[in-house]
């Protein structure tokens, strides 16, 4: 072989080399770097007393820990200074070699007793609490340590120094994965619509394709995950791979409008399966409602 082509393999192999090395950093921050994402939303009907109220949402965290006991997920939600904590969904997954659903709760255990410390801690089941056979085991270790179980349940979210009605209320929507008699969801929504009848509605509901129903409902904010933002992200796309592995799915990371109801996404905390991230890091999300 000639010098020349010599020198042009080497070059094609120092390129082919940086391009691995970039992306094997790229795979690797997109796994473990847990960010931050703010989403300040305006409404018109928003009550007053409840302008730059803050949630923060979780979801997806398949038994996954962000440093240890997950003391880097707990840092950031006491950065977002929450009103409240909402957690939509597959805390756990019995689809995870090497990490048994036991030890799964163990962390959900440590992480959600931290987590109460901060704010107040909403809950909905995802698909893979139910999958796991764990779910009365999880339900249990949630309620004992203080979070709310909203099982097609309402809570009424006051601020204590708040005179007068002005309210907001939070409606928990179960997967549908759970048992055959369980509350149709149109059928909930419309008993917390006729007979709570909320100044501002909060919907909280694991799948991310609700979207339209739940704005044909009167909800003002849906609250969501399940998509892992795509797992691959893109430009100019709305994820890879959704979570029926179906490509370029949508509904996946960010804020989705549909009438006057906004719907967020969160990409979640962990991956299912083994599958890996790319551009695609774990996410805290956090929502500011503002009064437009």
């Amino acid at each position: 072989m000639s010098r020349k082509r010599l020198g042009c393999l080497g070059i094609f192999l120092i390129v082919l080399l940086a391009v691995v090395l970039v992306a094997v950093i790229i795979l690797i921050d997109s796994n473990t770097r847990l960010v931050t994402t703010k989403y300040v939303l305006h409404y018109d009907n928003l009550p007053a007393s409840f302008d730059g109220y803050r949630i923060v949402l979780l979801a997806d965290l398949h038994g996954a820990e962000h440093g240890k006991n997950n003391e880097k997920l707990v840092e950031k939600v006491v950065d977002a200074n929450p009103d409240i904590i909402t957690i939509a969904g597959d805390l756990i997954d019995r689809h995870q070699p090497g990490h048994p659903v036991e030890d799964q709760l163990k962390v959900t255990q440590t992480l959600v007793e931290q987590l109460v410390k901060i704010a107040p801690v909403y809950y909905v089941t995802g698909n893979h609490e139910w999958d796991s056979g764990k779910i009365r085991e999880l339900l249990i270790i949630l309620e004992e340590s203080g979070v709310t179980v909203l099982q097609n349940g309402v809570a009424s979210l006051f601020y204590q120094q708040i005179v007068g009605n002005e309210r907001l209320v939070l409606a928990g929507i179960d997967d549908p994965g759970g048992p055959a008699d369980m509350v149709r969801p149109d059928d909930f929504i419309e008993d917390v619509i006729e007979y709570i009848k909320p100044g501002f509605l909060i919907v909280m509901v694991h799948r991310n394709y609700n979207l339209k129903f739940l704005s044909g409902m009167g909800a003002d904010l849906v609250l969501s995950a399940h998509a892992h933002g795509g797992m691959v992200r893109l430009p100019f796309t709305d994820g890879l791979i959704g979570p029926s592995m179906e490509i370029f799915p949508t509904y996946t990371s960010g804020v989705y409008t549909e009438g006057n109801t906004n719907m967020v996404v969160t990409r979640g905390l962990g991956n299912h399966l083994g599958w890996t991230r790319f551009l695609n890091n774990p996410q805290v999300a956090v929502i500011e409602l503002r009064v437009k």
